[in-house]
Parts: C-alpha cells; sequence; structure tokens
C-alpha cells in the first residue's frame, strides 16, 4: 500500500502573525501627552489584556442608583423626542408627493398614519425599560410629550388628506343630506 502524506497548510498572512505577537516597546516620546484614561504598561499586548482583566474598575468607581436614574431620563427624552426629528422630513415627503391620487401618495399617507398609530399603542412598552421606582414619577412627562409627538405626526397625516380632498370639508361634500330650498316666490312670465 502506497504510503500518501497530506500537504501541510499554507503559514498564515502576515496579518495574523502581527495580531498575535506582541507589540514591540516604543520609547515615549516627552511631546506627546497619552491620552485621558490610558494606562500604560512596560510589557507587550498580550500582558495588557490580561492585567485589564484582573483589575477591570480600579480607575472606574461604580455608579449611583441617582447617576443610573439621571442617565434614563436622558435616554428617555431621546426616544420621546425621536418622532419630533422626523416630523421635517414627513413634512417635505408629503410635499414633495402631490396632491393627486397616486400609489405613492396613498403609501405614503397611510405610512404617516401607521407609525404615529403604533407609536402611541406601544407608549409604555417604548419606555419599561427606562422605569425604576426613583424615574416612574418624572417618565410622565416624557411619555406626555413623546404622545404629543406622534399626535403631532397624525396631524400632519390629516393635513396631507385634506390637501388630497379626501376629508369632506366643503358643503358639497354632503349634498346627499341638504334639503331642497322652497322658494318664498314663484315668478310666472306673462304672454300677451
Amino acid at each position: 500500500m502506497p504510503s500518501y502524506q497530506e500537504p501541510l497548510p499554507p503559514p498564515p498572512p502576515q496579518w495574523v502573525i502581527d495580531l498575535n505577537s506582541p507589540a514591540t516597546p516604543r520609547p515615549k516620546s516627552s511631546n506627546i501627552p497619552d491620552p485621558p484614561g490610558f494606562t500604560s504598561n512596560s510589557s507587550g499586548g498580550s500582558s495588557k489584556r490580561n492585567t485589564s482583566k484582573q483589575q477591570p474598575a480600579s480607575s472606574r468607581k461604580p455608579s449611583t442608583p441617582e447617576e443610573t436614574d439621571t442617565l434614563k431620563l436622558k435616554k428617555s427624552w431621546e426616544i420621546a423626542l425621536a418622532p419630533a426629528k422626523q416630523l421635517p422630513m414627513n413634512a417635505i415627503m408629503m410635499y414633495m408627493s402631490g396632491n393627486t391620487l397616486q400609489i405613492f401618495s396613498i403609501m405614503m399617507v397611510f405610512m404617516l398614519f401607521m407609525n404615529p398609530l403604533k407609536g402611541l399603542l406601544a407608549t409604555n412598552t417604548a419606555f419599561e425599560r427606562f422605569e425604576t421606582e426613583g424615574t416612574r414619577g418624572r417618565l410622565w412627562a416624557v411619555k406626555g410629550v413623546y404622545m404629543l409627538m406622534q399626535v403631532v405626526a397624525l396631524a400632519l397625516g390629516v393635513w396631507k388628506v385634506n390637501g388630497m380632498g379626501l376629508l369632506p370639508t366643503t358643503r358639497s361634500d354632503w349634498l346627499a343630506w341638504e334639503t331642497e330650498r322652497v322658494p318664498l316666490e314663484t315668478a310666472i312670465p306673462a304672454f300677451q
């Protein structure tokens, strides 16, 4: 039986070798300061990773519940004001789509109504991850602003539908319920 040898795998690329080998120490330049939060170790890159795992929080103190609540409240305000940031874009898109009944403008109006309605229905789920004992009382204002922004987006949709002529706002839209006027006087021409 002939003996068959497996071919040797190709050598790894140079970037893999550079990534796995420790970095060569460079002399510290005195005119360039280290960035904030940087701690220099004199050994290579692999030992830097090990030391950072051994003492992860030595330079940073744990955050207090008040700081965490403040950060959660800031993030909730960002979410509450996100619909307001979309209003100018939606208004320009509604203006550019025109007032005629085409598939593009109908789809735009449908999306303009659907997204705020979804947002209004999911108000509590949008803010439930920020709700703690410390933020529960202050989240009412945030939720109110969020709901107000969604209602403004709905008002933009109503404006667009009115511009398309789909809202019954004129007297001619209600002619089926109009009664015929009874004249008070009639004029009959006389022939001589």
